[in-house]
């Protein structure tokens, strides 16, 4: 008999049909001795829980299955956790129901809870700044103006990756129906195409203007219509980008790597913060549900508790005496 820490359970002696089972997985499967060790695992666990409500393992209902599903979530297992066992479990009836032992396969529609989607990691106002004006000492002048501009427009209007590099110089019948976009400095606006081919416009800050105008005044001619190019000459690509952020932040000398992404949740963040109005991010975002958009709430209250605890006397720690 055997012992789960995790749920506190102790674990009979495997059933028959449990040692068929994983005789049979073992050799149609060919499974790694580790592979055979969590599946036996897993039917330890669940036989455990049967003999819990007085039940073999082929005569547990669906209903048994979710009881058993809450029991692990609120014994601290992980949704991923459950869901990993849940499939083992699954496998197990599913080979029953071949086999004619179960009239039907409990597990099929259990499904394990959902896990809470990690929040997106943005700047501090003030590093995003410092990657914004960061310059490197010795660098290709034309380089750093190139990266200067991606930088602008990513963390200034808040675009993703992919609409930053398929941004032309100039609007085209071509370039709309491929999807690419385009920035009116006259306007102080970017045209952009994002998911599903939706159109829309952001306004261009003064930094993001000023750094275009420089990149511009230095890209030079090329055959590609491409606002942002690659050294060869041809439409910068989405790896560079990550690639040249990655480097910039850490020449910069930013605590962590950064990526196109990253930019757009601080932009989303510090809007938020500075505006409150959660509508006009989604819009500015291109997000379809404001839902989507919400998420930047919850990181807006973080920065809100932060300075609460730096800056309120009733979150400050009593000295010790």
């Amino acid at each position: 008999m055997g012992f789960d820490a995790k749920d506190g359970v102790a674990a009979p002696a495997l059933p028959p049909e449990a040692l068929q089972y994983l005789e049979h997985v073992r050799v149609e499967k060919r499974l790694a001795a580790r592979t055979l060790t969590l599946y036996t695992l897993d039917l330890e666990r669940l036989a455990a829980m049967a003999a819990g409500v007085g039940l073999p393992l082929l005569r547990l209902t669906s209903a048994h299955i979710r009881r058993f599903v809450a029991q692990m979530h609120a014994g601290g297992r992980s949704g991923r956790g459950i869901a990993l066992i849940l499939s083992g479990w699954r496998g197990f009836y599913a080979w029953a129901a071949r086999q004619g032992l179960v009239a039907y396969n409990p597990v099929q529609d259990v499904r394990a809870p959902k896990a809470p989607k990690p929040l997106p990691k943005a700047l501090g106002v003030d590093d995003a700044v410092r990657l914004a004006e960061h310059e490197q000492a010795g660098a290709d002048p034309w380089l750093e103006a190139r990266d200067a501009a991606m930088v602008e427009l990513l963390y200034g209007c808040g675009l993703r990756v992919g609409e930053l590099v398929g941004l032309d110089l100039a609007p085209s019948p071509a370039a709309h129906q491929q999807g690419r976009g385009w920035v009116d400095l006259q306007a102080g606006e970017a045209h952009v195409f994002g998911k599903g081919s939706k159109r829309r416009s952001v306004p261009v800050g003064r930094a993001a203007a000023d750094a275009l105008r420089a990149w511009l005044a230095v890209r030079g001619p090329a055959a590609d219509s491409a606002l942002f190019l690659s050294q060869r000459g041809t439409r910068l690509s989405a790896q560079s980008v990550w690639q040249r952020l990655r480097q910039r932040s850490q020449l910069a000398g930013l605590s962590t790597p950064v990526h196109p992404h990253m930019l757009r949740h601080s932009f989303a963040s510090h809007v938020l913060q500075s505006s409150g109005d959660l509508r006009a991010v989604q819009e500015l975002l291109g997000h379809a549900s404001i839902t989507t958009t919400q998420v930047y709430t919850r990181l807006d209250f973080q920065h809100l508790a932060r300075v609460y605890d730096q800056a309120h006397p009733r979150a400050r720690k009593k000295p010790a005496p």
